[in-house]
């Protein structure tokens, strides 16, 4: 089922998130609509409080960038209760948008490599080492767990800047592609 995609202005976005435990949910069926949802709305990543739900959860599929960034190639992953425990000081600007943010699009500063702990979708732990791109689209999904967006990583005159869109999002004049929750 296509999930309602939460944009800027909706209160969880920026609530902190808690624990997903094992056989709290109905975790298959809420990843399996998360991968529909991202699918229809063409994005590369969806984190719970996107779908309505203050969890530590995230799914990223790079694929489709692949031919441009080779490290995104098979990138089609899980990630529960997500741990950054090292970034690189090596940093990298490039260009983010969001699906809770339709219509911004600035250059983001972030760290070139990161290395996270995480659990996959049967809860089985993993520590991964990421580069580039890859490392790019986790950690913008791992911000939404912390409660921020890319827009509060932007230097403050940007901000200013997208100030008048991220009003209108809020208030509901910003129209999107995918289904939404205003």
């Amino acid at each position: 089922m296509i999930l309602p995609i939460y944009l800027y202005g909706q209160p969880v976005l920026r609530k902190a998130t808690e624990e997903v435990v094992e056989g709290e949910l109905n975790l298959k069926q809420l990843i399996a609509d998360m991968w529909e949802t991202l699918a229809a709305a063409e994005g590369c990543g969806l984190a719970a409080p996107q779908v309505g739900l203050s969890k530590r959860l995230f799914i990223v599929d790079g694929n489709e960038l692949a031919e441009d960034y080779p490290e995104c190639k098979d990138f089609k992953k899980v990630f529960i209760n997500p741990e950054i425990i090292e970034e690189s000081e090596e940093t990298i600007s490039f260009a983010e948008g969001c699906l809770s943010l339709p219509g911004i699009s600035e250059n983001v500063v972030r760290p070139r490599t990161i290395t996270i702990k995480y659990q996959d979708a049967d809860f089985q732990e993993h520590t991964e080492t990421l580069t580039d791109f890859a490392a790019r689209i986790v950690l913008h999904e791992y911000d939404h767990l912390e409660a921020h967006v890319f827009t509060d990583r932007i230097s403050p005159i940007r901000r200013q800047f997208c100030k008048n869109k991220l009003g209108n999002i809020a208030k509901g004049k910003t129209a999107a592609r995918y289904k939404t929750k205003r």
